[in-house]
């Protein structure tokens, strides 16, 4: 039995393939492959480990339909056909939970950069203009006390909740399909509908998945309905939000500040009108660039190749349904 894997991942998680008797090759280049290029790779192979950003859609899935496995290097899977690959009995693994921290420690990192424009006043000493200034310039906001929406509560959104809260003594508010008990319970978060929470939120943070429900849904009718002196943090997936509403409602004022690890197209152009913002962080969609995270999503996802080989479950498997 052999393996693709479509780019580097950590050795934690070769090596746990090679113990368990699985030969894998190995993408290296450092170029995205094309779906063609993919679809030619995979043919040799049993299974497929995928950290790539492509998507795996229909016609992928149509041309693979032999794999026993699709074993993605994340949490998210809104690049998969799902229900085709269920379809085509193929189950799709994903890597849950141990990114969580990281990924809430990003968003944390970018709350504070933001509220207090670091990044464009680092850019200033770069440019040579840290010089005379008065008291009135250049000024933040404090997050003490401030609330905090939660777009989405999960595990990432509970670890944003208790840092903020042990940090700065913010109050939680969310909105979720269903009640996060956990949060409601050890945090205090109180469960409000769409509308409160854009009214109400001093920080506004999305961590919802990527569906038909949750594309562009916060475009510029909903930065019109939050705090003018609010900050927008977006780190799920770029498509969560509209960009060009995102830059108008910051140039119109209706929001004071936004701070996004993932953006809309990725990767961003470096003319966007968002990286000359004084009150706007972006960082290149590290969220589980730490060497904790990114050996724990390896191990999952080795783990899951290994189980699809052996005709065993998947320990975290996105559909479920395939096993019938």
């Amino acid at each position: 039995m052999t393996v693709f894997i479509d780019r580097i991942i950590p050795q934690i998680g070769l090596d746990l393939l090679q113990e368990a008797g699985i030969r894998y090759e190995q993408h290296t280049e450092n170029r995205e492959l094309s779906q063609e290029e993919l679809i030619q790779r995979c043919q040799a192979h049993d299974a497929l480990l995928s950290a790539g950003w492509g998507p795996l859609d229909k016609h992928f899935i149509e041309s693979c339909k032999h794999l026993k496995v699709i074993s993605l290097h994340s949490v998210g899977y809104d690049r998969v056909d799902v229900q085709e690959a269920t379809r085509s009995k193929i189950p799709v693994g994903n890597t849950p939970d141990v990114l969580s921290e990281a990924t809430a420690d990003t968003a944390f990192l970018l709350m504070l950069t933001v509220s207090r424009k670091a990044l464009f006043l680092h850019k200033k000493i770069i440019n040579g203009q840290w010089g005379f200034s008065q008291p009135i310039d250049d000024l933040g906001i404090s997050l003490a006390g401030k609330t905090l929406g939660i777009f989405g509560l999960g595990n990432i959104g509970f670890e944003l909740a208790r840092k903020s809260q042990a940090a700065f003594h913010m109050p939680v508010i969310y909105h979720n399909r269903s009640n996060n008990e956990k949060a409601e319970k050890e945090l205090g978060a109180k469960k409000v509908s769409f509308e409160e929470l854009l009214a109400q939120s001093d920080v506004l943070a999305a961590f919802s998945s990527l569906t038909k429900e949750t594309k562009g849904k916060f475009d510029r009718s909903v930065f019109r309905q939050m705090k003018s002196s609010s900050i927008f943090i977006n780190a799920s997936r770029g498509g969560v939000h509209n960009e060009e509403d995102l830059i108008a409602a910051l140039q119109e004022g209706e929001i004071w500040g936004a701070g996004l690890d993932v953006t809309n197209p990725e990767p961003m152009k470096p003319n966007n009108p968002l990286l000359s913002m004084p009150s706007v962080a972006v960082f290149p969609h590290i969220g589980s660039a730490t060497v904790e995270a990114r050996d724990g999503m390896a191990t999952l996802a080795a783990k899951n190749v290994i189980a699809a080989l052996n005709n065993q479950r998947l320990p975290h498997i996105v559909n479920p349904e395939v096993y019938g």
